[in-house]
């Protein structure tokens, strides 16, 4: 699907989706639990394929008419999956379930779409094999394919910290159901750290305890998965916050109120002082969950994304739009994402007229060296380019036609529902 964006000006309310790193999680959680009632979950093309995983590993999820989950789990010990687990293009599936793999008595297959199939997987397929399991890429080169035998008992593992945080959250979540439990040493300072802070309070609200150490992170083997009164709520997500709050900073003149943000240990939520700190009239409720937001002048800042790398699109976008540089440094891992964010979002602004300068570990948007015009630009198939191009497309001069724009389905499937809602005029043709 392609998406034509004309300049517009924006206003009134919007609801965020629920978070996709949460669902992800409460779903994987409900699965080693006897099961469990997961409300106000993000039903999306990357939760879909963690859900398949956990009905192939004996599991059943089920959407019900009014939207929550009832899963059923598979209580701590996956079964052998009867066929090939397709994670798509969800990294994070592949991740955590990957480690759940290794408590299977026998051999699962994984495997995703090209995107998925470049990412890296080595480290925690090297943590596996340490463990006592037996991981490899069917290619050799640490991506899936991949093939994980077990079961895994516990014990003590080493993996670096800066290339995904998604190995500490895939080897604690696993790590409750072995027997022994499992201790991670960082080998190297943890990237996208709030992520597993994520992790920890999901475990937390399933009954289950984990723990940093002075090295790492560890959890005690032989525990059960139960969270209190059999269901666990979704809070907001504010990785897809920050496009409803970027368009009322860009656009929103007459203000733009966000709703479902409830504070919470997302990393994301970063993304309301980088906008105050551009110059946008902010204000969260934390309490009652809401953002208002209200364009002003813009003024580029510097950002580090070390433990937010969701929010390099977002941040690019609105620096397309400030005067001054905006510098986003501490990026080098957004490159491994579901593609490499840090050259996408120079080379598609490039098209729209707005001078980057990129480096290995860095993109500098140069707002007023720039002019910003409507352009034919890619989304690349990454939900994020695509949404921090429309971005971009509410202030340029002309219309901005996305190709791929139906990717935003994997985390955000009503954006543009939500974007024409704010009056955003906009197009869509199959």
């Amino acid at each position: 699907m392609d998406v034509t964006i004309s300049p517009s000006r924006v206003q009134g309310r919007a609801r965020a989706p629920p978070s996709k790193s949460y669902t992800h999680r409460a779903i994987l959680a409900a699965g080693y639990a006897d099961g469990a009632t997961v409300r106000d979950p993000l039903w999306s093309a990357d939760t879909k394929a963690t859900a398949r995983a956990v009905s192939l590993f004996g599991g059943s999820v089920e959407r019900t008419a009014d939207g929550p989950l009832e899963v059923e789990g598979f209580d701590g010990r996956p079964g052998v999956p009867a066929d090939v687990i397709d994670c798509e293009n969800s990294g994070t599936t592949m991740r955590l379930v990957t480690a759940a793999a290794a408590l299977a008595d026998g051999t699962s297959v994984l495997t995703g779409d090209s995107s998925l199939r470049s990412r890296p997987q080595g480290p925690l397929l090297e943590a596996i094999a340490d463990l006592g399991g037996e991981a490899y890429s069917t290619r050799g080169n640490g991506r899936a394919p991949l093939v994980v035998t077990g079961p895994i008992a516990g014990d003590e593992v080493s993996i670096p910290g800066d290339v995904s945080s998604q190995y500490v959250t895939a080897l604690l979540m696993a790590g409750a159901a072995t027997d022994e439990g499992i201790e991670i040493d960082l080998e190297t300072d943890l990237k996208s750290a709030p992520y597993v802070d994520i992790t920890l309070e999901v475990l937390e609200d399933f009954g289950v305890e984990a723990r940093r150490t002075d090295a790492g992170f560890a959890v005690e083997g032989g525990q059960r998965y139960d969270p209190a009164g059999g269901e666990y709520r979704v809070p907001g997500d504010f990785s897809s916050i920050s496009y409803l709050l970027a368009a009322g900073a860009i656009a929103g003149d007459e203000g733009v109120r966000v709703e479902g943000a409830q504070p919470s240990a997302q990393g994301d939520k970063a993304i309301v002082d980088v906008v105050e700190r551009m110059g946008a009239d902010v204000d969260w409720d934390r309490e009652g969950g809401t953002i208002d937001v209200s364009a002003a002048d813009l003024e580029g800042i510097e950002v580090s994304v070390e433990d937010t790398p969701d929010l390099l699109p977002t941040i690019a976008a609105l620096g397309a739009v400030a005067d001054g540089d905006t510098h986003i440094v501490d990026a080098e891992h957004v490159r491994y994402k579901e593609t490499d964010r840090v050259s996408a979002m120079a080379e598609e602004l490039g098209e729209m007229g707005v001078e980057t300068i990129e480096e290995r570990d860095s993109l500098t948007v140069r707002g007023s060296e720039s002019n910003l015009e409507g352009a034919s630009v890619d989304g690349r198939g990454d939900h994020r380019i695509v949404m921090a191009l429309a971005l971009a497309g509410l202030a340029a001069a002309g219309e901005t036609t996305i190709a791929g724009a139906e990717h935003v389905d994997v985390s955000f499937p009503n954006f543009f529902d939500a974007l024409e809602g704010l009056g955003a005029t906009l197009e869509r043709r199959d």
